[in-house]
């Protein structure tokens, strides 16, 4: 986990390496003005010297200032280098997010992630600045002011060796309880999130159904749960400072009172305990430092193995050696092709075989999970088969490049999804380059056209996150839209005609037969007569081709076919009759 996180750091390790050296340099001035304070008593002050006195205080002016400096320098590249930590931890995991496969992706929730990238980021953020600043600091000042110490008293020395021994095991006994604490708080930061996205991107339809208060009582309960863990580690935590100030004030009473007699005896100098005084102040106050970081890494622990679980999770779809970088044609066949989303999970096709020749429109009808999107999410590889083979232009998908796989097989996906921006730069997600004409020639074919015309900025009209400015019909068409521009060998549409009228459904399907010949379609429907044109119709029953042809042929010979256009048929006649019988009375 600590390699791969830093990792990250990247250009900032200059930054990184430079803070820990001015907090050394820091630490020096601090370190010696004791010492000189100690000199300035007993040999100015006690003496009478004040020329001594006057030297030794510029020189410890000087110093002063050359700590603040230090420090302020320190501060501003430790921040510089932390900041640069986080901005590449949300970088790297962004961007292997979008390399992940459907099936990774289907590993974590929305909401989990978002987690990682805002709030884990930031305690690593946090965490990192406090090491660079004080995991050197707070060491090396402990360090040189108990070599001072031992130089003035070896024996006061003692009393701070018993300190550090007992506060080490305090803090080794709070850290390892935390630890599993805060990974369990942070997952229900997840469950936090996510009933927050849930509830915002479904707000119409908890306003719809009066549900506001079903919603806030979930929301109530996901808090209590981030609530409840966070008080438990915090009630462990929370010791920390008792213990601390413990030990410091313990620490100065026993110095005071040893020190005193020390003096009485003569073997300590007033000037020296003085100097004790403010090395057990650096001691302690570094001690306190160290206990911080150890909190704040119990903290980022768990934060860690989340971020670096996501950074090292890989695509198990990767592009062979030497992967084909051109598709023929769009011809399509599915080779005995076993599927399961999982190793160990039923399979959703066992051996399922059929061809389609470039430039051929398939249909496919079937039940509520029937499989009808699984088999289509095949053709581009969103996922890969368990075994068999599924070709394009007559190679596996898999000896293919992605992206070029992936660019010449357009996908309009069962969930229709507009980002914000205007129509035209959603369009263009098609076709980067694409011009105003070509724009407007694809809407004309998805029947968008029409409506787009009617807003008053036309192409230029800005598109609500989600597309919620536009219906449901009119986000399938600019859907639509937008895959034509890609100008793909293979069209793919995954029922996204479900929200428009039968008259523009016929009418998209004979602008792409008109004007796409060599282009191979897959219109997955519900409805029988989008389909019914379609040079062959598969015929999907749980994850399996009951049958497959052109219309006339299934009527003879499917009668799953047969049932659902004879109840689809009957639909639309009782509904035709229904409107007649209300012409008539209305005459």
């Amino acid at each position: 986990m600590v390699k791969t996180l830093l990792a990250q750091v990247k250009e900032y390790k200059r930054a990184s390496i430079i803070t820990p050296v001015f907090m050394v340099l820091e630490v020096l001035m601090e370190i010696l003005i004791p010492t000189l304070m100690a000199a300035l008593i007993d040999n100015g002050v006690n003496k009478g010297d004040v020329r001594y006195v006057c030297i030794l205080g510029c020189i410890m002016a000087v110093m002063a200032g050359l700590s603040l400096l230090f420090g302020v320098l320190a501060g501003r590249y430790a921040a510089k280098a932390s900041a640069g930590f986080a901005r590449n931890l949300r970088k790297s995991m962004y961007e292997n997010i979008q390399t992940f496969s459907f099936q990774n992706i289907d590993k974590y929730s929305t909401a989990g992630l978002v987690t990682r990238m805002t709030t884990d980021v930031t305690n690593l953020q946090n965490t990192y600045q406090m090491i660079l600043r004080m995991c050197f600091r707070a060491p090396i000042t402990m360090i040189l002011a108990f070599v001072m110490v031992v130089r003035i008293s070896p024996s006061l020395s003692m009393v701070y060796v018993v300190a550090i021994v007992f506060l080490a095991l305090c803090l080794y006994f709070l850290i390892g309880r935390t630890h599993s604490l805060f990974r369990q708080m942070f997952k229900k930061y997840d469950a936090l999130n996510a009933s927050v996205q849930e509830n915002v991107s479904a707000i119409r339809v908890v306003k719809a159904y009066v549900r506001e208060q079903h919603e806030v009582d979930k929301f109530d309960r996901a808090c209590g749960d981030v609530y409840d863990l966070s008080v438990a580690a915090e009630r462990l935590l929370v010791l920390n400072a008792p213990l601390m100030q413990f030990t410091v004030y313990t620490c100065i009473l026993l110095i005071s009172w040893l020190g005193a007699h020390m003096i009485v005896g003569g073997t300590l100098t007033t000037g020296q305990l003085m100097s004790l005084f403010t090395y057990t102040m650096n001691i302690l106050m570094s001690l306190m430092m160290v206990s911080m970081i150890f909190v704040m890494i119990a903290m980022a622990r768990a934060s860690g193995d989340r971020v670096a679980e996501v950074l090292n999770e890989r695509s198990n779809l990767t592009n062979g050696e030497q992967p084909v970088r051109e598709v023929r044609d769009g011809s399509v066949a599915f080779d005995h092709v076993r599927f399961a989303y999982s190793e160990d999970g039923k399979p959703i096709f066992d051996d399922l075989s059929f061809s389609v020749p470039s430039g051929a429109t398939v249909g496919i009808l079937g039940g509520t999970g029937s499989a009808k999107s699984s088999l289509v999410q095949l053709i581009p590889r969103l996922y890969d088969v368990s075994a068999g083979a599924v070709r394009v232009g007559g190679l596996d998908v898999r000896k293919y490049d992605l992206e070029t796989l992936r660019s010449q097989v357009a996908m309009v996906l069962q969930k229709n999804v507009l980002f914000s921006g205007t129509i035209k730069e959603n369009l263009r997600w098609g076709d980067k380059d694409a011009t105003d004409e070509q724009i407007e020639r694809v809407c004309r074919l998805a029947q968008a056209d029409e409506f787009i015309q009617t807003f008053p900025d036309k192409y230029d009209t800005y598109i609500e996150q989600g597309g919620t400015n536009v219906s449901g019909g009119q986000k399938q068409r600019l859907c639509i839209a937008r895959a034509l521009l890609c100008k793909p060998k293979i069209l793919i549409l995954d029922d996204s005609t479900s929200a428009v009228d039968t008259r523009t459904d016929a009418l998209i399907r004979q602008a792409l037969r008109t004007e796409l010949p060599g282009t191979t379609k897959f219109i997955i429907a519900q409805r029988i007569a989008s389909v019914m044109d379609a040079d062959t119709i598969i015929v999907l029953n749980d994850g399996r081709i009951e049958n497959m042809g052109p219309h006339a042929q299934l009527m003879r010979e499917s009668e799953i076919y047969r049932d659902i256009y004879e109840q689809q048929m009957k639909g639309i006649e009782d509904a035709q009759a229904e409107e007649t019988q209300k012409g008539g009375d209305a005459q």
